[in-house]
């Protein structure tokens, strides 16, 4: 039954009051997420969160804070996702990133922008994520021990 456990990270980019946010179609439907991905076998859950933000956004970022685990159930495909929420800082931006192919587009959005279009967002998790931050509901990154 390992393969109805999903590893996932995402992370929570605030500039100037945006916050980094992808659109992306699943199922016939667009939906908007925070850059967001599978952890890989054998990799590092800071390293995954990292190099999704980019994969998905073309921006390096700096994580700053861990937000917590968020736990949830499809019952269409029996999957159960462990979500790992973190706090980043936007570093540099490179245009010339090849972006995944299932992002239509990356794009920067209020938090008011993103409580208008809640019926969009790709799950729960996204707001819940995301009011963590702004409540400062952040743990510091030495909680992680790294020993790949």
């Amino acid at each position: 039954m390992p393969n109805k456990i999903h590893l996932t990270v995402a992370t929570i980019v605030e500039r100037d009051g945006q916050f980094l946010m992808v659109k992306e179609t699943k199922n016939g439907r667009q939906v908007i997420n925070q850059p967001a991905g599978h952890v890989e076998p054998g990799e590092d859950i800071q390293a995954a969160a990292i190099r999704e933000t980019f994969e998905e956004t073309g921006w390096t970022v700096e994580l700053s804070g861990f937000l917590g685990i968020l736990t949830s159930y499809n019952e269409i495909s029996g999957i159960t996702y462990y979500r790992l929420g973190f706090a980043a800082k936007a570093v540099a931006f490179n245009p010339e990133a090849v972006i995944d192919p299932d992002i239509d587009y990356a794009l920067w959005m209020s938090y008011e922008e993103i409580q208008q279009n809640l019926e969009q967002l790709r799950s729960p998790g996204v707001i819940s994520c995301l009011e963590d931050y702004l409540a400062g509901r952040i743990f510091p990154m030495e909680i992680f021990r790294n020993t790949l």
